[in-house]
């Protein structure tokens, strides 16, 4: 392992990798759930300790960061700004945000903010050449154009084409208010519809959130949660003006009392949101699939498959009566949460991994799950990336679209950046 500090040391071990002909995998904290992080044999090029927040301009609209930097801790920096970073991957505590560019992250606020790839301006990069180069692309305005856009290309690359060494990040004001509604619904359908009325009513939800009835069952014993629960889990945030808050709020209450939620929490800001634990039962999803996995394991050990599809929101509650069929027929038990908002469904199922017969059970629910969102005009990664994992559902999805010349594209880019193939081989393609 090495343990960088600089740019200058991130150089030096790349042309001696490239010399040598050694391999080298950079992690940032491998909170990776598809494979993108994981080594072989060769040099872990540790970037913890590039962990600087080196600038921060709110007039300019932007920070600049070393990878090692994580979530949560930028943003409490960016707080004596009054601003934030949009993007919250549900690992923030400890996720960085050399991660969170490499992997394409995104989180619950996707519903409005997207993902990395909408708030990365620019970055320093070295290249596994020669001489280590070490160079910058992009810019630190939000107009930008160097010919062929190579800050997207590094954005999702999980580390196989460059290793980055510092960011400028896009960052915005702290909204003024925050409205939340929790709401609890018997029929699946009726949460769809809640939603549907919430876009067409012009709302721009700043978080959307959904959980199965099954999945709410299990995060509630997990939490220990004080409050009633009754069926699907629908979370809604909206970031307003104060003047706005206290309308908006009897607005989305409204919404989801007609489309006939049969127990509705609400907060007209954050503070009290946190206080009646309105996202908790949100933000236990990974670790209640984790629980309901081990508990179904005789020797207690248990490995999660979490998928990270996206379908069409509009054909949610398709894609998640496919899924109860999938559930069924491999016989295994599945949480089911995700970001509905931009259609980003999380289902999960774990087994013992000394079984054998269960792991390939496991491994064709995990297939037969990214093919329901290719059927559905959807997509097999929304924001945890290809790794290892899911390799062969990238080629099913470009063969879908007409467009397997687009693997032989990106072959000729990692050949183009990485020449011997010794940065995080055997990833993406």
């Amino acid at each position: 392992m090495v343990l960088a500090e600089n740019a200058s040391d991130v150089s030096r071990l790349l042309a001696f990798a490239h010399k040598h002909n050694i391999k080298v995998y950079p992690q940032g904290s491998t909170t990776s759930l598809s494979g993108s992080a994981l080594p072989s044999d060769g040099i872990v090029l540790s970037l913890e300790r590039m962990d600087r927040v080196k600038h921060v301009s709110v007039v300019d609209g932007i920070a600049v960061t070393e990878p090692g930097v994580r979530i949560d801790d930028l943003n409490i920096e960016l707080a004596r700004y009054g601003y934030m970073f949009p993007v919250d991957p549900a690992s923030s505590p400890v996720a960085t945000v050399g991660g969170a560019i490499n992997s394409g992250a995104g989180g619950m606020r996707g519903a409005k903010y997207g993902t990395m790839r909408d708030w990365v301006l620019g970055l320093e990069i070295v290249l596994p050449d020669e001489e280590g180069t070490v160079m910058r692309i992009g810019c630190k305005t939000v107009k930008c154009r160097q010919g062929y856009d190579l800050v997207r290309l590094i954005v999702g690359s999980e580390g196989t084409l460059a290793v980055v060494t510092e960011a400028t990040l896009r960052i915005m004001p702290l909204p003024e208010a925050v409205v939340t509604v929790l709401a609890f619904f018997e029929e699946l359908a009726d949460l769809v519809n809640t939603v549907v009325e919430i876009k067409e009513e012009r709302l721009q939800p700043l978080i959307m959130e959904f959980m199965d009835s099954r999945t709410v069952e299990r995060a509630v014993k997990f939490l220990e949660w004080p409050g009633k629960i009754r069926g699907h889990m629908l979370l809604v945030s909206i970031d307003i003006n104060y003047e706005a808050a206290n309308r908006i709020l009897d607005r989305l209450e409204r919404i989801v009392e007609r489309n006939g939620a049969s127990l509705v929490y609400t907060a007209s800001n954050l503070e009290e949101a946190n206080r009646k634990g309105l996202f908790d039962l949100r933000r236990s999803l990974f670790p209640a699939q984790v629980a309901l996995a081990r508990s179904t394991t005789r020797s207690g050990k248990v490995l999660v498959y979490v998928e990270d599809i996206a379908v069409p929101p509009s054909r949610l509650a398709e894609a998640v009566e496919r899924l109860r069929a999938l559930e069924e027929k491999y016989g295994l038990p599945m949480m089911l949460g995700g970001h509905i908002g931009d259609g980003n469904l999380h289902p999960a199922v774990g087994f013992d991994p000394e079984d054998a017969d269960a792991r390939k059970s496991v491994e064709a629910w995990f297939f037969n799950v990214m093919r329901l969102a290719v059927e559905f005009g959807g997509t097999i990664s929304a924001e945890h990336g290809i790794g290892v994992m899911k390799k062969e559902g990238l080629k099913m999805e470009l063969e879908s679209l007409g467009s397997l010349k687009a693997l032989e594209l990106m072959r000729a880019i990692k050949q183009v950046f990485d020449p011997k193939g010794i940065l995080n081989p055997g990833k993406v393609v």
